[in-house]
């Protein structure tokens, strides 16, 4: 009948297809894939019958998946989505990162590959939510931390549905999230980064003075180009291209900063391969060039000064923390540091050790000033009759 498509056979083969019309175009689509789907469901052997019972299926599936798309419940794709790999989607969420410059391309990259590794052959219609299952298993008993394995599931996810978004395929399977316990709670005693900062390169010492100061990511204190330095007006301006959040910020320079910044400048030569002098166009540098990993080193210096496994953005948690020690407004602090949000603002505000003991000595202090028992004045139990009030 008009409108129910038809199956067939061509010449010559023994797969069935189907046909069916779509916006005035036939289509065309072989049920190959349809009956291996069928055949690996049913127990015995499987019979011609069976291959054209998955052909009726599969252009009923088909049929209905044109019903939704004309009363606009979901788009309707077509065969093309059978074609279409995990890898294939992977290949265009990473041209759509490139085009857009995602700042933490890099990062970013390689759970693509851990990713593509994995499932890239697997036809995308074919990925189901048993198949993320499974994937995140084998991820676990790799030893993978749970949060690794968010950033590539979520990948994965980010691709199926811009996949869904151009109409390139109609749906994309649940992914599930595991449970993340990843809070850092590192930070710095002065005594301790006072002791870290003497083992450092001597290129680096500065670099991390001004993230122990103002908290700076050290993605943002690398980019840092003299243009940004207002030497007359002691300001930095931190480009938005340059930020994780993508706002620029002003940065004034007092005390130590500024007295960093006059130190930097004062190195800002560096003698070139060829034995001539370089004036480096960045604030902080290493021969010229932007500072880049520094975990070797830092590390290094960690471990001399004892206070091992400390991380870089540990003096961001460190910054927050003094700034509001300090009595500087938490507004004012989120402006410095560049927190967005003060939830995030509220996890780097981390309460120490030494915070909550002078809490209680504060607390025990208070009560030792409050009068005791003998001293307060009691009233008599029960409550006291009221008294008729005369009326004139």
């Amino acid at each position: 009948m008009r409108g129910t498509g038809r199956i067939f056979k061509r010449k010559n083969s023994s797969v069935w297809w189907i046909a069916y019309c779509h916006r005035g175009k036939e289509i065309r689509e072989s049920t190959a894939n349809a009956s291996k789907e069928a055949a690996a469901k049913k127990r015995g052997k499987f019979t011609e019958e069976d291959a054209r019972k998955a052909a009726d299926n599969f252009l009923k599936k088909r049929l209905q998946e044109i019903g939704a798309d004309s009363l606009g419940l979901k788009a309707f794709v077509g065969p093309q989505q059978d074609r279409l790999t995990v890898g294939d989607l992977l290949d265009a969420l990473e041209a759509d990162f490139r085009l857009r410059e995602l700042k933490s391309l890099r990062q970013t990259l390689g759970h693509l590959r851990i990713v593509r590794n994995a499932l890239g052959d697997l036809r995308a219609v074919a990925v189901s939510a048993e198949t993320v299952n499974r994937y995140i298993q084998k991820r676990l008993s790799e030893k993978r931390a749970p949060a690794t394995i968010n950033r590539e599931t979520t990948m994965l996810g980010e691709a199926f549905r811009l996949a869904v978004r151009r109409r390139h395929i109609s749906s994309m399977p649940e992914i599930p999230k595991l449970r993340e316990d990843n809070a850092r709670r590192g930070f710095f005693e002065k005594v301790q980064f006072e002791a870290v900062l003497p083992k450092l390169p001597e290129y680096l010492k500065g670099f991390v003075q001004f993230g122990y100061l103002c908290g700076w990511r050290k993605s943002e204190i690398a980019s840092l180009r003299w243009a940004d330095v207002d030497m007359l007006g002691k300001v930095i301006r931190l480009r938005p291209e340059h930020s994780k959040n993508g706002q620029g910020r002003v940065l004034a320079l007092e005390g130590a900063l500024w007295n960093i910044i006059a130190r930097q400048w004062a190195q800002r030569e560096y003698q070139k391969p060829d034995k001539t002098v370089g004036i480096s166009l960045y604030v902080f540098h290493r021969r010229g060039k932007p500072i880049g990993d520094i975990r070797k080193s830092w590390d290094a210096a960690c471990i001399t000064a004892k206070v091992e496994g400390r991380l870089f953005h540990d003096l961001r948690r460190t910054a927050v923390r003094n700034m509001v020690r300090a009595g500087v407004p938490e507004r004012v602090a989120m402006a410095v540091s560049g927190h967005k949000t003060r939830a995030v603002f509220d996890r780097y505000n981390i309460v120490s050790e030494d915070d909550l003991r002078k809490a209680m000595e504060r607390t025990q202090a208070y009560l030792s000033t409050v009068p005791n028992q003998d001293n307060v004045m009691t009233f008599p139990e029960g409550k006291p009759e009221a008294k008729e009030m005369a009326v004139s």
